[in-house]
C-alpha cells in the first residue's frame, strides 16, 4: 500500500478501497469479486499523458495496453482521459469498438493475427497495425487493397535487450516469438519487404522488452538501440521513420520485495526515455520521432484487489497450513504460471497482528491451485473476507472457467460508491454454447 491511498484501513479495522469498505462490498456483491479504484486508474493515465505533454511537447501518445484488463468500462475511461489503446485480439478490438472508442486511436498487436481479425481492423479503420510476420504483411496488404485504402503499420523489432524479469514475460530476447531481430538483419529485411507493399504505409517501429521492469536503464537501452537502427535504415534505404513505439512494461508493487513507486517515479521512467531518444536523435541528425508508450499493468495493477471468503482450513502439523478460499486459479492463474507473489490480508480484520504463515489455496481440483504461499496472516477463520492486493492486471484477463467455475464479477469504485462493470456469470452462461448431438438424445 502506498502514497496514492487506493487502500487504507478504516475505523472498523476493515480494508477500504477507493473510499468503500471492502467487507460491505463483499456482502453486497458476493465473492470472489474483482474491485477497481477508478481514481487510481485515471491518475496513472494522467501521469503518463501529462509527462509526454510537458517533457516532449505533446509529440506522442499514451496507449492503454488492453491485455492487462479489457472491458467496455476501461475503454470508456481511456476515451474520457483522451488516450489511445492497444489491442491484441479481435475480441479486445470488438469490445473497444462496442464501447464507442475511436478506432483511429487504436493500435493492433499480435504475432499471429487471424485474417478475420485483420479484416475487422481494416474495415473499421484502426489507426495502426503492428506487423509481426511476412504472412501478416501479405494478408494485410490484400485486405487494404480490397477496401481501397492504405493501412498505416509499424514493424515490431527485437533489439535483444533482456530485462530483469521472469523468463516468460521477457519478450525482446533474440529467441523471442515476437518481432524481427536487429542483430541478424531480419528487421532490415522486413523493412524492405513492407516498403514494397503498395497498400501498406510504414510509419516506424515498435519494441517491447517485457513486463514488471523496474530498471530505467532497460528502457533507455532499448530506445537507444531502436534509434540506432532507425539511423541505419535511413542511411541504407533513405527511409525516415516517423514513429517509435517503445511499448510498456513498467513494474508495480505486489509485495515487500518490490519497490513502492510514487506517481512521480513513473514520470521519471518516461523522462529518462525521452532524454535518451532526444540525445540519439541529435547524434544521428534524426527528427525526434513521435513517441508512443503502452502502459497497462502500471495503470490498472495496483488499482485492483480481489475479495474472497475463507472456507476450509486444513493444517498438516509440522508441515503446512492451508487456508482455502472460494476462488482460485480460475480467477488468478498467475501463481500457477509464474509463481507470482502477492500481498494477502484479512479485509475484515485488517489491523490485526499476523501470527502465522499459511498457503492460500483455491477450490479447483488441482494440486497446483494456489494463490499465495507462506504468507503471514492473523489466525484465519471460516467466513473471513480475504483480500489479495494488486490484482488489477492479468487476473480477470487471464481468468477461465476451469472446472466450470464461474468467472467473478468486477466492480468500479469511485468516492466510496461501487457499480458493476462486469456482471457475475451464471451456470446458464457456462452451458450456453453446449450442444448435445441428436444421436446422443
Amino acid at each position: 500500500m502506498n502514497e496514492r491511498e487506493t487502500l487504507k484501513i478504516n475505523s472498523k479495522g476493515h480494508l477500504e478501497i477507493g473510499g468503500a469498505d471492502s467487507v460491505e462490498l463483499a456482502n453486497r456483491f458476493g465473492t470472489p469479486l474483482y474491485v477497481f479504484d477508478e481514481a487510481h486508474i485515471r491518475n496513472m493515465m494522467r501521469v503518463y499523458k501529462n509527462t509526454l505533454e510537458t517533457e516532449y511537447g505533446g509529440n506522442g501518445q499514451v496507449l492503454y495496453a488492453s491485455k492487462a484488463f479489457s472491458c467496455m468500462a476501461i475503454y470508456a475511461i481511456a476515451k474520457q482521459e483522451n488516450i489511445g489503446i492497444d489491442v491484441v485480439s479481435g475480441g479486445e478490438l470488438y469490445t473497444a469498438l462496442k464501447a464507442g472508442f475511436d478506432a483511429s486511436n487504436i493500435y493492433f498487436h499480435g504475432n499471429n493475427k487471424l485474417s478475420d481479425e485483420l479484416e475487422l481492423a481494416v474495415e473499421n479503420e484502426v489507426g495502426c497495425i503492428v506487423v509481426d510476420s511476412y504472412r501478416e504483411a501479405d494478408i494485410l496488404n490484400l485486405i487494404a487493397e480490397k477496401h481501397n485504402l492504405t493501412q498505416s503499420v509499424l514493424i515490431r523489432i527485437n533489439p535483444g535487450i533482456e530485462a530483469h524479469t521472469h523468463a516468460f514475460v521477457q519478450t525482446a530476447r533474440t529467441d523471442s516469438k515476437f518481432g524481427f531481430s536487429v542483430s541478424d538483419g531480419a528487421a532490415e529485411e522486413m523493412v524492405k519487404y513492407i516498403l514494397g507493399k503498395p497498400n501498406l504505409r510504414l510509419k516506424g517501429f515498435h519494441c517491447h522488452i517485457g513486463s514488471q521492469i523496474f530498471e530505467k536503464q532497460s528502457f533507455v537501452l532499448a530506445a537507444e538501440k531502436v534509434m540506432d537502427f532507425m539511423a541505419d535504415i535511413k542511411k541504407k534505404h533513405s527511409y525516415n521513420a516517423e514513429t517509435l513505439n517503445i511499448g510498456g512494461g513498467f513494474g508495480i508493487w505486489y509485495n515487500s520485495e518490490d519497490p513502492e513507486l510514487k506517481y512521480n517515479d513513473y514520470a521519471e521512467y518516461l523522462k529518462a526515455l525521452i532524454s535518451a531518444i532526444r540525445n540519439k536523435a541529435k547524434v544521428h541528425s534524426l527528427k525526434e520521432p513521435y513517441l508512443v508508450i503502452e502502459p497497462g499493468r502500471s495503470i490498472v495493477g495496483e488499482a485492483g484487489i480481489t475479495l474472497y471468503t475463507v472456507g476450509a482450513i486444513k493444517e498438516i502439523r509440522g508441515v503446512k497450513k492451508y487456508v482455502a478460499v472460494d476462488g482460485g486459479m480460475f480467477d488468478n492463474p498467475r501463481y500457477a504460471l509464474y509463481q507470482s507473489k502477492y500481498t494477502v490480508l484479512l479485509a475484515n480484520r485488517a489491523n490485526e497482528k499476523c501470527v502465522e504463515k499459511v498457503s492460500v489455496a483455491g477450490k479447483c481440483c488441482e494440486s497446483g491451485d494456489l494463490i499465495a504461499v507462506d504468507v503471514a496472516l492473523p489466525k484465519a477463520e471460516s467466513g473471513d473476507i480475504m483480500a489479495v492486493l494488486s490484482t488489477g492486471a492479468y487476473n480477470y484477463s487471464m481468468a477461465s472457467n476451469y472446472n466450470r467455475n464461474l468467472i467473478p464479477a468486477a466492480v468500479l469504485v469511485k468516492d466510496g460508491k461501487a457499480e458493476y462493470i462486469i456482471k457475475h456469470q451464471s451456470y446458464d452462461d457456462i452451458i450456453r454454447n453446449d450442444v448435445v448431438p441428436g444421436y446422443l438424445k
